[in-house]
């Protein structure tokens, strides 16, 4: 599953940039280019009700592959998509097939994982993700310069590669449990009644809010305002920088909350990014910010393992998780989809620092819900 995480956050990296550029190219306005990444986004949230029962019903095996053929295959038709509106159609298909193998991914790694070393596992499994969306704007480049279609082409063939070795790898279970060989599903409303769970819900959309939607958003506006006489470069190395910080921390920190509880990385982690994000707002220039980004990415490489780790200690070896953790999943697309919007409708009226401001403010929301003792999560 890592060596498959890499190859797809690799491809993923590699259209993200031609992306908007591809669909311009149809003869549409900005706002135009912008929906078919936010169509991507929107139907992974309208596909994680699904997502849950169908993990449920198929397993985790089953939906993980499905899911991946269906961004390949969706993948595939984008490089010879003839028209806008069929572009737009297939990054729809492309984000349902998204939301199945990200939940079932998610299933497997509580499924697979021993309970004493998943922080370590979820944190491997990050650093995949992070490694591949680092490597994959570099490959993208050079794919590019054989025309915008070459790059989703490639994608489709690297999804190929992960769904080869997650077929070969990823043997078919059939967990039992004490009413036979059938997995017993796992309830919302059984998990909602966890405290964990319901912390896990906050951070989840935090996290989705200011490390996938406000950083990626607004982070390359913060860059070119502070750039000066350092071009444009600034916001793509602030990038680089917060995911390398990221990924340093989840290598060498990742078995912390295995050790000392997830409840305690998860509000150390929070407490720092938190102060982390206010401070990235007010940066006199690009040193400063590249500075705040690095840190801020290793406190994010810090509680993020932590936080899949509580998720699969709240799902359990021996359950079928699908809804639970879909419901997770969506939280964060939800923060993920509404941040670039609202944050930069702040910045048009108030400025940097006030959309950084709101962004911790949410990150402390999430270390409040995460407080209480009853917070740490039994581990099966």
């Amino acid at each position: 599953m890592i060596v498959a995480a890499f190859v797809i956050a690799v491809g993923y990296g590699l259209v993200a940039p031609v992306l908007p550029q591809f669909a311009a190219s149809f003869g549409v306005g900005a706002a135009a280019s912008g929906a078919v990444i936010s169509a991507f986004a929107l139907m992974r949230v309208a596909g994680a009700p699904a997502a849950g029962p169908l993990v449920t019903r198929l397993g985790e095996r089953a939906v993980y592959l499905w899911g991946l053929g269906i961004v390949a295959g969706s993948s595939l038709a984008t490089a010879f998509a003839p028209s806008y509106p069929l572009l737009l159609v297939l990054r729809g298909i492309g984000g349902v097939g998204s939301v199945m193998f990200t939940v079932s991914a998610m299933g497997l790694i509580a499924r697979l994982s021993p309970p004493d070393i998943r922080g370590r596992v979820s944190g491997y499994y990050a650093t995949a993700f992070l490694t591949g969306n680092i490597m994959g704007p570099v490959i993208g480049a050079a794919a590019a310069t054989l025309g915008l279609r070459a790059p989703f082409a490639i994608y489709a063939a690297a999804l190929a590669v992960a769904i080869a070795v997650a077929a070969w790898k990823l043997r078919p279970t059939s967990p039992t449990t004490d009413t036979g060989s059938i997995p017993l599903p796992m309830h919302i409303r059984e998990a909602w009644a966890r405290p964990t769970y319901r912390a896990l819900l906050v951070s989840s959309f935090a996290n989705g809010w200011t490390n996938l939607g406000a950083r990626v958003a607004i982070i390359p506006l913060l860059g070119a305002a502070v750039a000066g006489s350092y071009g444009a470069s600034v916001a793509g190395i602030a990038l680089a920088v917060l995911a390398a910080g990221a990924a340093i921390s989840q290598i060498f920190l990742a078995g912390t909350s295995d050790r000392i509880g997830r409840r305690p990385v998860m509000l150390t982690g929070l407490l720092a990014a938190a102060g982390l994000t206010a401070l990235t707002g007010v940066v006199p220039g690009p040193w400063a910010l590249w500075g705040v980004c690095l840190l801020t990415g290793i406190c994010t490489g810090f509680y993020a393992p932590a936080q899949q780790a509580a998720l699969a200690d709240v799902v359990g070896t021996r359950r079928s998780g699908g809804a639970v953790m879909a419901l997770f999943q969506a939280s964060s697309d939800v923060g993920q989809i509404l941040a670039p919007v609202l944050l930069g409708a702040v910045v048009d009226a108030a400025g940097f620092g006030p959309a950084f401001l709101i962004s911790a403010a949410l990150l402390v929301l999430a270390l409040l819900a995460w407080l209480p003792r009853t917070a740490e999560p039994a581990r099966p």
